[in-house]
C-alpha cells in the first residue's frame, strides 16, 4: 500500500473513531433523558464516556473504524446496528453491576434504539445522498440498462459509487416479462428485450444509450435489439463483466458489442472430464502454436495439466507470444518453445524422437486462399508435405493420436489451398484406416473440418476493423459472398471434443472426418454492415461498402460436406461426421512423392497436376491444360 493511501486510511479511521465515540456518548445521554425526563443523569457523568469507549472496543474487531461511508452496504449497516445493541447490553450490565439504578424498566430498549439510530443514521443518510446526487447528475447521455435483475442491480450499485459518469440511468429493459413492473434502485423495469421498441416508446424522452449488463444476451435477440436501436439512433454498449467493474475512483468503462456476440450459436457443453482423461499427464505437441487456432489449442490444453507441451512454429514473434502467455497462465507447466518448419521432415523426425509426444495437434498450415493461389508450391509444401512429415514423425516416435485441423475449403476445392488441405485429409484418413485394420498400438489420426474463425489471423473481421479505423470504405468481394463462422474458443473446444470422441473406434467409420456444426452461413456484406453499426456509424452513409470482385480461388459459398456426403450425427453436440472417399494410403503417399519431386525442381505445373489427379474436383488455374504440359 502506498504512503498516500495509508495516510488516507489512517485519517478515515481517526474520523470514524471520533464520530462513533461522539455519537455513542450523545445517544447514552439522550437515552437517560428519554427513559425518565424527571430523573437526573447519574453523577459523575461518566456513562456517556463509557458509551464511547464501549463502541470503540466492540467496533474495532468488527472493522467499524475502517468503513468507507461512500461504499457502505446494508450488511455494514446491520453490523453497525449489532455493535450498538451489544454496547447497550454492556452498559446496562455495567449500571446493574455498580448499583446505579436504571431510570426506567424501558431504559435498556431505549438505550439500544438510541445507539443503533445514532450510529447508523449519518452513514445511511450519506449513502442515500450519494445515490440521489448520482441520479440528479446532469449527464450528457440518458441510458437504459438491458439485462436480468441481478446484473442490472450490480451495475447500478457500482454506478452509484462511481466518482463520475457521463450518463444517467433512466430505466431497465428486462430479459424476461416476469420482471415487468419491478423497480431496481428506484428505476422502473418498463419493457423487455423482445419488445424493446414498444418499451422504449413508453419513455418521455428517447435514451441516448443502451447498456447491456447481462453476458447472456447474444445471437438473434441481440441482433434484433441492435436493429431497434439503429432505427431509433441509439448507441448500444456492453457493461464490463461483474468481476471487472472499475474501482469507484475511475469511470465504468463500457465496451463495444463484440461481433462474436451476434453469432446465433447454441452453447455446447464440452465433455471436460473426457478432455482431462485424454490430456492429463501426457506429452503434447502443437504445431502452428503461434497461430490463432494453435495458440488457443495451447491455452486450452494447458488447462488440463499435460505432463509437458511442445510449442512448434516457424514464426519467432508469434511463438514468443504464446510461450510468454503460457508462462503466465500455467507457470508450473513444463513447456518447450521450438522454432521449426513442418516441411523439414528430418527436423520433425528428430524433434519427435527426442520429445516423444503422445498427442499431436497439427494446426500449422498456409490458409490464405489468394496468397496460396499466388504461391502454390509453398502451399502444397506446407499443407501436404508438412502434414506428411508431422504424421510420419509422430507415428514413428510412438504417438497415440494425431489431430489434423482441416477446413471447409477442402470440400469441392476451387483453390490450391483447399485442394492441398483435402490431400492432407486423405493422407491422414489412409493412415487411420491402416492403423485400425492393423490393430495394435499404431497411431490413430482424427481429422476435424470447420469454417472460418472470427478474429483469426487473416480473417475478414480484423480487416474490417482496420478499415473502420481508417474511416472506410469496407471492402467486400461480392454482395452474395457467404461464409460459416464460429469463435476461436468454441472451435478449439470442439476440436478437443472430437479428439476425445475420435478415440472410440465405434464412432468413426473408416475414413470418417469430424465436421463442426457451424450453424447458418453469414453474408459477408451483412457482417460488414453490422460492424459499422457497432462502431456507432451508419452503413452507406458514414462508411461506404465497396465491392472488389472475387479473388483467384475464391467461391461464393463454402460447403462443409461434399454433394454425395450426408451429415451423420455422432451423438455429441456440435459434432457431425462426414464420410468422404478413402484412397489407399500407398497411392496417396506416391502422389505426395510426385508433388515433392516437382517442388524440388520448382515445377509448378507438375505439382498441381499431381494434386489434381488425387483431388479431381480441383481444376488448377489455366484449366486442364495444366494437367498435361505436353499437350
Amino acid at each position: 500500500m502506498s504512503e498516500i493511501n495509508l495516510s488516507r486510511l489512517q485519517a478515515r479511521m481517526a474520523v470514524n473513531i471520533l464520530l462513533d465515540g461522539a455519537l455513542a456518548a450523545i445517544a447514552v445521554g439522550l437515552s437517560f433523558w428519554l427513559a425518565n425526563p424527571a430523573a437526573p443523569i447519574p453523577q459523575p457523568p461518566v456513562l456517556p464516556l463509557g458509551g464511547a469507549v464501549a463502541i470503540w472496543l466492540i467496533g474495532a474487531p468488527l472493522g467499524l473504524p475502517r468503513l468507507h461511508w461512500r461504499f457502505i452496504s446494508f450488511r455494514d449497516l446491520a453490523m453497525i446496528g449489532a455493535a450498538g445493541a451489544v454496547t447497550a447490553v454492556m452498559l446496562v450490565l455495567l449500571l446493574i453491576g455498580t448499583g446505579i439504578p436504571l431510570p426506567s424498566p424501558a431504559f435498556p430498549v431505549i438505550l439500544a434504539l438510541c445507539l443503533v439510530v445514532f450510529l447508523i443514521s449519518p452513514k445511511f443518510l450519506y449513502r442515500l445522498a450519494r445515490i440521489r446526487s448520482s441520479d440528479r447528475r446532469l449527464a450528457a447521455q440518458r441510458a437504459v440498462l438491458v439485462g436480468d435483475a441481478a446484473s442490472a442491480e450490480l451495475f447500478l450499485a457500482a454506478h452509484h459509487q462511481a466518482a463520475a459518469s457521463p450518463y444517467r440511468v433512466v430505466g431497465v429493459l428486462a430479459l424476461s416479462a416476469k420482471h415487468m413492473g419491478q423497480r431496481l434502485h428506484g428505476l422502473d423495469v418498463f419493457g423487455t428485450v423482445d419488445k424493446a421498441e414498444t418499451g422504449l416508446a413508453k419513455l418521455e424522452q428517447k435514451p441516448d444509450l443502451l447498456i447491456i449488463t447481462s453476458g447472456g444476451l447474444m445471437g438473434d435477440r441481440l441482433t434484433s435489439l441492435l436493429a431497434v436501436a439503429a432505427r431509433s439512433g441509439i448507441r448500444v454498449l456492453r457493461a464490463p463483466s461483474l468481476t471487472r467493474l472499475a474501482p469507484a475512483e475511475q469511470k465504468l468503462e463500457l465496451q463495444p458489442i463484440a461481433i462474436e456476440d451476434l453469432l446465433n450459436r447454441q452453447q455446447v457443453r464440452p465433455d471436460r472430464s473426457g478432455m482431462a482423461r485424454l490430456i492429463a499427464g501426457r506429452r503434447v505437441l502443437v504445431t502452428g502454436a503461434g497461430g490463432s487456432i494453435g495458440a488457443e489449442l495451447a491455452r486450452q490444453v494447458a488447462g488440463f495439466a499435460p505432463a509437458e507441451i511442445l510449442l512448434l512454429d516457424n514464426g519467432e514473434y508469434a511463438l514468443w507470444q504464446i510461450d510468454l502467455e503460457l508462462a503466465e497462465l500455467a507457470p508450473e507447466l513444463a513447456r518447450r518453445a521450438v522454432i521449426g518448419d513442418v516441411r523439414d521432415a528430418a527436423r520433425m523426425m528428430a524433434l519427435c524422437q527426442k520429445f516423444r509426444p503422445e498427442l499431436v495437434f497439427h494446426a500449422a498450415a498456409l490458409k490464405h486462399v489468394p496468397i496460396v493461389e499466388a504461391n502454390p508450391l509453398e502451399g502444397v509444401q506446407t499443407n501436404v508435405l508438412g502434414t506428411r512429415a508431422v504424421a510420419d514423425a509422430a507415428a514413428a516416435s510412438g504417438a497415440a493420436l494425431m489431430v489434423l485441423i482441416s477446413t471447409d475449403k477442402a470440400v469441392n476445392p476451387s483453390s490450391v489451398m483447399g485442394a492441398s488441405k483435402r490431400l492432407a485429409e486423405m493422407y491422414c484418413q489412409g493412415l487411420n484406416v491402416q492403423a485400425r485394420r492393423g490393430g495394435g498400438q499404431a497411431m490413430r489420426c482424427v481429422t476435424v473440418r470447420f469454417g472460418n474463425v472470427l478474429g483469426s489471423t487473416g480473417s475478414v473481421v480484423p480487416l474490417f476493423r482496420r478499415q473502420l479505423a481508417l474511416g472506410g470504405p469496407l471492402t467486400v468481394t461480392h454482395p452474395e459472398m457467404q461464409r460459416y463462422f464460429m469463435t476461436v474458443r468454441e472451435a478449439v473446444e470442439l476440436v478437443l471434443q472430437a479428439s476425445v470422441v475420435g478415440r472410440d473406434e465405434t464412432v468413426i467409420p473408416d475414413g470418417g472426418i469430424f465436421v463442426l456444426d457451424m450453424g447458418a452461413p453469414v453474408k459477408i456484406v451483412d457482417l460488414a454492415r453490422q460492424m459499422i453499426r457497432l462502431a456507432g456509424l451508419r452503413p452507406d452513409v458514414d462508411v461506404a461498402i465497396r465491392y472488389t470482385g472475387l479473388r483467384p480461388g475464391e467461391k461464393l459459398f463454402e460447403e462443409l460436406f461434399h454433394g454425395g456426403e450426408r451429415a451423420e450425427p455422432t451423438g455429441h453436440e456440435g459434432l457431425l461426421m462426414a464420410s468422404p472417399r478413402v484412397s489407399d494410403v500407398r497411392l496417396v503417399a506416391a502422389a505426395i512423392r510426385d508433388i515433392e519431386a516437382a517442388c524440388m525442381t520448382a515445377d509448378e505445373a507438375a505439382a498441381l497436376a499431381a494434386l489434381a489427379r488425387m483431388v479431381p474436383e480441383f481444376v488448377p488455374a489455366g484449366g486442364l491444360a495444366v494437367l498435361s504440359p505436353a499437350s
